[in-house]
């Protein structure tokens, strides 16, 4: 019985980082978004050559949960690397992603220059916003549950090395690090 429960947690564990549902090794699909100045940003082709931590919101509840990412994923792989000597110098492009799919499409434009007035300097290089379809990725990147954000880091060739969901936690962030820290 004790076997039956390590082999189920470590299965549960594995899917929670995406071994299990495919993410890991792929190839992030391309993602045409567009950033805070109105420009195409074409993933994964714009992060090559530099690892990427890509966060994906598709709802409100989801995007309530990325947003406990924000102000770690900051401090963590941008401010840091600026002001402080004694802390890992993560050299990592770091986008959060509104995804507006099906009937949120409607709400696109006014979601946009809502974010522009009230989005501050430091974070703009960071937010992009994609409308079109989700079956895609839904499909390719296990996005299943409209619910939660979706955590991706990228290496720098576009193939996904790291999967998680949900709000943020300090193990969550960890684990990030973690497969940074082993590329550096």
């Amino acid at each position: 019985m004790k076997k039956v429960l390590f082999i189920l947690s470590a299965l549960a564990l594995l899917v929670s980082v995406g071994y299990v549902n495919g993410q890991v090794g792929k190839t992030f699909p391309v993602m045409t978004c567009e950033n805070i100045q109105d420009q195409k940003v074409n993933l994964p082709e714009a992060t090559k050559g530099k690892y990427t931590i890509l966060g994906l919101a598709y709802s409100q509840k989801a995007e309530e949960n990325l947003l406990t990412w924000l102000q770690p994923a900051f401090t963590t792989f941008i401010e840091k690397r600026k002001q402080d000597l004694f802390s890992m110098n993560y050299d990592v492009n770091v986008y959060f992603i509104a995804m507006f799919t099906g009937a949120n499409q409607s709400a696109y434009q006014a979601s946009v220059k809502r974010t522009k007035q009230n989005l501050q300097d430091v974070l703009r290089p960071h937010v992009l916003f994609y409308k079109g379809d989700i079956d895609t990725y839904q499909k390719e990147l296990s996005m299943k549950n409209k619910e939660l954000p979706y955590i991706f880091v990228l290496d720098d060739e576009g193939n996904i090395v790291h999967f998680t969901s949900g709000a943020y936690s300090d193990e969550k962030m960890e684990a990030i690090e973690e497969v940074l820290s082993d590329e550096e």
